[in-house]
């Protein structure tokens, strides 16, 4: 089977860190491009988290693209877990690449562009905010027909907000952007807190990806320690929630995952509820569902399957 072509939006951030390790060693994925957008950190971190995460990776052949360094109205927020870096306490290496001279719009509109002129189609991993895809998408709507389907992580149904009480972060920072790609018809998974918050990275799982990561273990088990939030009263034991990686375990492994499908309304007006995502799971709206929103998943297969993977950096050091 071929590899999947896909492109990799995010604000590195932790999680987004392990997500991009993941990817790394994952034959299965075809990884054209990184666009880094202002959110965990202002754009110019995330730029230089995301050519440092190459760096350790082992992966200085993808291409990174700088993209939007502010939200599409409103004015940037950023993460509150990720350290002041993004990257808690951890030095990851100095990047010998640099980033792309085209910007990651101008990557997007011509990666999706050229696919849909040859009849292809490429997915799109969306770790953090919207903008980059939301901006894209307004100067050419057509676009939608050159990409596959998206798979991201935001929003919050059933659960409460991560952010304020309504809203998760990812949203929030960008809810215009949401607005626009949810409204685009191009085919959605959402993996939003629902969902995240049943995957819990607890200390003894920080112990076993330190004990088979290879050369990545010490820097990988400091990032993964780092998002411990020791909130047993929020989350039901130690650890984080592993927020961003479950788009690259979908990808790999949907048969982890259940979903259901519904219609995904943003809220961009109400200063209360801003950033809120609505699901109309009883089609109250009249709406057709816009999204398959993802409501169970097997979190001790999705562990097993990040060990796999991350222990693959021992068995390229040995080799």
């Amino acid at each position: 089977m071929n590899p999947i072509p896909i492109i990799v939006d995010c604000d590195p951030g932790i999680d987004d860190t392990i997500a991009l390790l993941a990817a790394f060693v994952s034959p299965e994925l075809n990884i054209l491009g990184i666009t880094p957008v202002c959110g965990n950190q202002p754009l110019e971190r995330t730029v230089r988290n995301a050519l440092q995460v190459c760096e350790l990776g082992g992966r200085t052949d993808i291409p990174v693209y700088a993209g939007c360094f502010r939200p599409m109205l409103r004015e940037p927020i950023h993460g509150q877990f990720h350290g002041s870096t993004g990257l808690g306490h951890t030095t990851l290496p100095e990047p010998k690449k640099t980033v792309e001279t085209m910007s990651a719009v101008d990557f997007l509109l011509e990666a999706f562009g050229a696919a849909a002129e040859k009849g292809e189609r490429i997915t799109l991993c969306c770790l953090g905010p919207l903008t980059n895809v939301a901006v894209a998408l307004r100067m050419k709507p057509q676009l939608v027909d050159g990409i596959e389907r998206i798979v991201m992580m935001g929003g919050a149904y059933r659960e409460p907000g991560n952010r304020t009480m309504t809203s998760e972060f990812n949203v929030l920072a960008d809810p215009h952007a949401a607005h626009v790609v949810f409204s685009s018809g191009v085919p959605i998974v959402a993996l939003a807190l629902d969902a995240t918050h049943q995957v819990m990275l607890r200390p003894e799982h920080v112990a076993e990806f330190f004990r088979v990561s290879g050369r990545i273990s010490e820097t990988l088990a400091a990032l993964m320690a780092f998002w411990d939030r020791n909130d047993v009263r929020r989350y039901g034991s130690r650890g984080g929630p592993l927020h961003d990686p479950l788009v690259i375990a979908y990808l790999l492994a949907p048969d982890l995952f259940q979903t259901e499908k519904a219609h995904i309304f943003v809220e961009y007006e109400s200063e209360l509820c801003m950033g809120q995502t609505i699901a109309d799971w009883y089609g109250k709206s009249g709406q057709a569902p816009n999204a398959d929103i993802v409501t169970k998943v097997d979190a001790d297969g999705v562990i097993a399957l990040f060990l796999e993977r991350l222990g693959r950096y021992a068995e390229k050091a040995a080799a």
